[in-house]
């Protein structure tokens, strides 16, 4: 683990950025400024991107894995160090090199995870010293799904997502499946056949397993995008999967990590799958409280 003597300039430290999946997603309606007001429960994996910062003595920020057509300014880590750069009295700058593992367009957070990691490492890295609901507000102006990567716990969201509260839940292994195939988050909320009239529901509700729950977005997603009907087909032959987000991946509970990847190694070759656990507390924080501390 990362300690404080470690984080001098031109040191490399490498930052876990997971996944996340949407065990439910339910839509209640639209807003007034177009956005949809959501009610839904994330969960935290073990698996996802890695980030590499090495402090600078100059005020670059310098990302080296950029996205194919997305300028670096435009990219959601370089944006993200800027918000942290912003409140230091003396600027520094940071390389960034970033690990992908994450599936983009699958509904498992990558973009956003990254963003956080870069917020939260870079505020510990830095010695900036913004708390962590400072860090949440300058998250939701990346993304909705910010906030839940920065915070770090398993949660109960509403809101577009950003109004959470931290739920204990089991941490089932889970065989995650994305085929081939990028799913819009803009074009299922902008989908006129999306059901857009869920009843609220409430964390009693959810704990009590009063209130049935799934994905207001599947029926969208299933209709256009053929390649996730057939993922979604292929791990509901092992038990009830489920889609996370807006898609594309899939997902399915497991018994035990053995089961997980015995059913993995029936998927598609061609498809992206990996076995992960669900978490309650994000890696994320042990690191910003391993350099806070010298632990």
């Amino acid at each position: 683990m990362l300690s404080a003597p470690q984080a001098g300039l031109g040191a490399q430290s490498r930052w876990p950025a997971p996944a996340k999946l949407n065990l439910f997603l339910h839509v209640l309606g639209r807003r007034a400024d177009g956005r949809h007001n959501l009610q839904t429960l994330f969960q935290i994996l073990d698996y996802g991107d890695e980030l590499d910062f090495v402090l600078r003595d100059d005020e670059q920020i310098v990302l080296h894995d950029a996205l194919d057509g997305v300028a670096a300014e435009d990219n959601l880590c370089v944006r993200a160090a800027r918000l942290v750069q912003a409140h230091m009295t003396r600027p520094r700058g940071v390389d960034i090199h970033c690990i992908k593992r994450i599936p983009m367009g699958g509904g498992l957070g990558g973009g956003s995870s990254d963003a956080a990691t870069c917020l939260v490492a870079l505020n510990a890295l830095w010695g900036v010293g913004l708390d962590e609901d400072s860090l949440a507000r300058m998250g939701l102006g990346l993304g909705a799904d910010v906030p839940v990567f920065v915070r770090g716990r398993s949660a109960f969201a509403q809101g577009v997502g950003e109004d959470l509260t931290a739920l204990a839940l089991p941490e089932p292994w889970y065989c995650v499946v994305t085929p081939d195939c990028h799913v819009p988050t803009g074009e299922i909320f902008a989908a006129p056949e999306l059901t857009r009239d869920t009843p609220p529901l409430t964390i009693s509700d959810l704990l009590a397993h009063t209130v049935p729950v799934g994905n207001d977005c599947w029926p969208v997603v299933a209709s256009r995008y053929p390649a996730v009907r057939r993922a979604h087909d292929s791990l509901s032959r092992f038990g009830a999967a489920r889609m996370s987000g807006t898609g594309a991946s899939v997902f399915l509970p497991c018994e035990s990590r053995d089961q997980a990847l015995h059913i993995a190694s029936q998927m598609p070759r061609d498809w992206h799958v990996f076995v992960a656990q669900g978490l309650n507390q994000s890696p994320l924080q042990a690191m910003a409280y391993g350099l806070r501390t010298g632990v």
